[in-house]
């Protein structure tokens, strides 16, 4: 069997063949439906431990990254009723800024790495950028997937560049970000969220929330269909994060309610579930405030 015709053979075990109007009315029904038993303080609270609290700016520095680590410290024991968030996420360069200053318990470190958020530099460059991030303390890694590999239906090279990467991982988590603004229909997105699960990622993201139309909830339910189907023909769980402009309580409540509803009770942790952004863990506590 020819290496296109694998990767062909994996994708036909999946139902890929989908129609974006039916997963919009579908998406609209569970949040009908759904939306109103979880929007309430515990579900608040649960969300922010699900928080991958991120800071990508151009502007960061050592100074300002300090000071980002040192709020989710002192966050620590001061709502004995909550969690800390999951993750601290930034570029790689500060892995080990965020080491030095973390005396949180439980929190992770995630880097962004691979030559965010394009994807487009050389394998050999997002290799180094990923094992130097590790040896700097990060848990976690989350790359691109290589769009223009997938877009032309080079699904070998998509493959091997992620088993790479994965190798050079080590023992740290690989999130693959399928920027699904960029590959728009859910019959794209399906298919990418198989070949990048086959091809060793621990968690599936929707979106940089750099270039693209960030995370949707269309895509959020496509992408945890991928990870359910995986489930029942695998018998292993892979994680789901949804990331690119989720700021409000309310979204946040929405993105939980597609993950309970398709995936089950079992995804509702951080180790299955992350939702990655900024200005949300604020909000999330102004809410539980009120």
């Amino acid at each position: 069997m020819s290496s296109t015709n694998k990767y062909q053979d994996a994708l036909s075990q999946y139902k890929t063949k989908l129609n974006d109007n039916e997963i919009a009315e579908k998406v609209a029904k569970i949040i009908a439906e759904k939306f109103a038993e979880n929007d309430n303080k515990e579900v608040y609270k649960k969300l922010y431990s699900l928080i991958d609290l991120t800071t990508l700016n151009t502007t960061d520095s050592k100074e300002s990254v300090w000071k980002f680590t040192e709020a989710v410290n002192d966050f620590e024991g001061s709502r004995p009723d909550m969690d800390n968030v999951a993750a601290i996420c930034v570029f790689p360069n500060f892995a080990e800024t965020v080491k030095e200053a973390l005396t949180a318990e439980g929190v992770k470190i995630a880097c962004v790495s691979g030559g965010f958020p394009s994807s487009q530099t050389s394998l050999e460059v997002k290799i180094a950028e990923t094992a130097l991030a590790v040896a700097d303390g990060a848990d976690e890694i989350d790359i691109v997937l290589n769009l223009g590999y997938f877009l032309t239906e080079n699904y070998e090279e998509l493959n091997e560049e992620i088993e790479e990467i994965k190798h050079a991982c080590r023992d740290a988590h690989l999130k693959v970000i399928l920027e699904t603004g960029a590959l728009k229909t859910a019959e794209n997105i399906k298919k990418a969220s198989i070949l990048s699960l086959y091809s060793g990622a621990d968690f599936l993201k929707t979106s940089t929330g750099k270039v693209y139309d960030g995370a949707t909830l269309e895509a959020a339910y496509v992408m945890c269909s991928a990870l359910k189907e995986y489930y029942e023909k695998n018998s292993t769980k892979r994680g789901f994060k949804a990331s690119g402009g989720i700021s409000t309580t309310e979204d946040a409540v929405k993105y939980y309610t597609i993950v309970k509803e398709v995936l089950g009770e079992e995804w509702l942790n951080s180790e299955y579930f992350r939702i990655g952004a900024s200005r949300l863990a604020k909000n999330l506590l102004d809410s539980i405030e009120k």
